[in-house]
């Protein structure tokens, strides 16, 4: 395993990052142990939450995830081997079965922050990070930006920001992130954060994978400049890459065939023929395609760590094991080739 200082932190995590949105799902908890154990087997040390999982997100669920991954460390006694990472919903959606209102303010993140504390059974979570923004914007791949009008219900970056301050005085969290964030809001954290004299962000959770380089047009850039590394999620595109899904194949148990709902990577024709061709050139390269798309992530400067997840021990395994893949140079610019043929077919 590789392992990287997160700047602006004393956080070392593991270049992959176990996921875990599917544990209260798709998984039990008997199989999530079980991929805790050999991930933790193999280095990894950073695992990533929300109190919103599992995923898709329901009232009867919510924070079951969280719950498993508490119950794992108080078993094992392992905790403090281990970097844990945990996320804040914001508004939007039908979740206010989690709160009633759930806009990013002092009192929300406050009480969002102890639950999460008690289902993980800790004292303090390593990253907390706010999963989505507390604005109208364009995230989950949405296009066509409307500007809003002057009556736009939304708590201000800096109150956000506050609450999380005082999370961390008060010892209940180490550092802070984003996730689901845009070049604006990525900077306007930053921007206030030196302004006030509150902690900066050390890091920015989006997704990021063959089918989706949208990260690369902006965020890239001040992730190298400001040292603030992304925490790629959906590295295989909800499974996409690995080409289980092409010619309208539907495996049972597998994660789109179960929930029809996210069909991001699955849902034109541009991102099927993309997928068709760096499943082919994978082969060509004597490469599972599942290990070259998650191995592209993983040599990208900007990238702190990888978020994998599985519903198979099996699958998981594999998916670690492409750290020991590597890109050559040629492969890097056939894969450039086809990112300008199939131009972001999934932002």
């Amino acid at each position: 395993m590789q392992y990287t200082r997160l700047p602006h932190s004393s956080l070392d995590i593991s270049k992959m990052c176990l996921g875990t949105m599917t544990w209260g799902e798709q998984n039990t908890q008997a199989q999530a142990f079980e991929q805790l154990d050999y991930a933790i087997g193999q280095g990894i040390n950073f695992i990533d939450t929300a109190e919103m999982y599992p995923v898709p997100p329901t009232a009867g669920t919510q924070g079951a995830t969280e719950v498993i991954l508490g119950n794992y460390l108080k078993q094992r006694g392992n905790r403090d081997e281990l970097i844990i990472a945990s996320k804040v919903s914001g508004p939007g959606g039908k979740n206010d079965y989690i709160r009633p209102n759930m806009a990013l303010d002092w009192r929300n993140i406050h009480a969002a922050v102890d639950a999460s504390l008690q289902r993980l059974q800790l004292d303090t979570i390593d990253l907390y990070q706010v999963h989505w923004p507390d604005r109208n914007s364009n995230f989950f791949g949405e296009l066509n930006y409307k500007q809003q009008d002057e009556n736009e219900q939304l708590t201000p970056i800096i109150d956000t920001l506050e609450a999380l301050a005082s999370l961390v005085s008060a010892g209940k969290i180490r550092y802070i992130g984003i996730s689901n964030e845009t070049p604006w809001g990525f900077m306007k954290y930053l921007q206030l954060a030196e302004k006030h004299g509150l902690p900066k962000i050390v890091s920015v959770q989006n997704p990021y994978n063959l089918l989706n380089r949208s990260y690369e047009v902006a965020m890239a850039e001040i992730s190298h400049r400001e040292e603030v590394p992304l925490l790629a999620y959906s590295p295989l595109a909800f499974g996409t890459l690995s080409g289980k899904y092409l010619n309208d194949q539907w495996p049972e148990g597998a994660r789109l065939t179960l929930y029809k709902r996210f069909a991001r990577y699955t849902g034109n024709q541009n991102a099927l023929a993309a997928t068709q061709a760096y499943v082919e050139l994978a082969r060509e390269f004597n490469m599972s395609p599942a290990q070259m798309a998650l191995a592209f992530v993983n040599a990208q400067k900007f990238v702190g760590a990888n978020i994998i997840g599985a519903t198979s021990l099996e699958q998981l395994k594999q998916n670690i094991d492409s750290i020991n893949c590597s890109i050559s140079p040629e492969l890097m610019l056939r894969l450039d080739e086809l990112a300008q043929q199939y131009c972001l077919p999934c932002p």
